[in-house]
């Protein structure tokens, strides 16, 4: 379990703020460069809805369905990049919540996605090794192209 000290805490309230100002429904701390094993999400999208902002400290899937679920996934350290991605449809995540107490949960559709692609960054993944080689590169080239770009400016 994670000494959940003030500074992680407010790591992961920053991390929130980052994530809504993006816009985005998840962020894992690698993505920022901090190697903590910490995902904040929050999947409700609608309209007047009331956001649900969840901060999982050391998340990890305890089952997956067998059915599965293809969502259009992006993503903030790919910018413009989009795929469709394949993956379980319902996963039940076990997490250390910002008051240090554990949580469980089995989360579908959105939800579902969204925990399995933000708990992938901790484990050095991104959506787009779950392509087929060629789409793979394609984004992978977009991406050299892009860095260049900003290296001249």
């Amino acid at each position: 379990m994670p000494d959940l000290s003030d500074e992680l805490r407010a790591l992961a309230d920053d991390m929130l703020e980052t994530m809504y100002d993006a816009p985005g429904v998840g962020l894992a701390a690698p993505q920022i460069g901090i190697l903590q094993r910490l995902v904040v999400m929050d999947c409700v999208k609608g309209e007047g809805e009331t956001p649900r902002p969840l901060i999982m400290f050391n998340p990890e899937i305890v089952s997956s369905s067998d059915e599965t679920n293809i969502y259009e996934e992006g993503c903030l350290s790919l910018p413009e990049q989009f795929a469709d991605v394949t993956r379980p449809a319902e996963v039940e995540v076990r997490w250390i919540d910002r008051d240090g107490n554990e949580q469980q949960e089995v989360f579908d559709g959105l939800w579902a996605t969204c925990a399995q692609h933000e708990i992938d960054h901790l484990d050095g993944k991104l959506f787009i090794d779950y392509l087929k080689p060629l789409k793979r590169q394609m984004i992978t080239r977009k991406m050299v192209k892009m860095k260049r770009e900003l290296a001249r400016t």
